[in-house]
């Protein structure tokens, strides 16, 4: 099956790109496809442990098995900001 990926900030910087498609076995987690990615982008490695997962806008647990036509999107930690006096 195939799934649209999606990386923001960070991740995508580390990837070098900002969106993907990935064919992938039914009954595979938003996990293992980070993990997959995380493969093929080494820069990626160690994020696993702070990352947001979310398919097709939702939030979901790392373990949630995605299915054919999904957007998949990997959020990592974000800080930072700009404070106006």
């Amino acid at each position: 099956m195939k799934v649209k990926v999606r990386l923001f900030a960070r991740l995508s910087d580390l990837a070098g790109l900002r969106d993907t498609s990935l064919e992938v076995d039914n009954g595979t987690t938003a996990r293992a496809i980070f993990d997959q990615l995380a493969h093929q982008h080494p820069g990626l490695a160690g994020f696993d442990r702070s990352l947001m997962y979310a398919v097709n806008a939702e939030y979901v647990p790392a373990d949630y098995r995605v299915h054919d036509g999904d957007e998949v999107t990997f959020i990592p930690p974000v800080s930072g900001g700009c404070r106006v006096l």
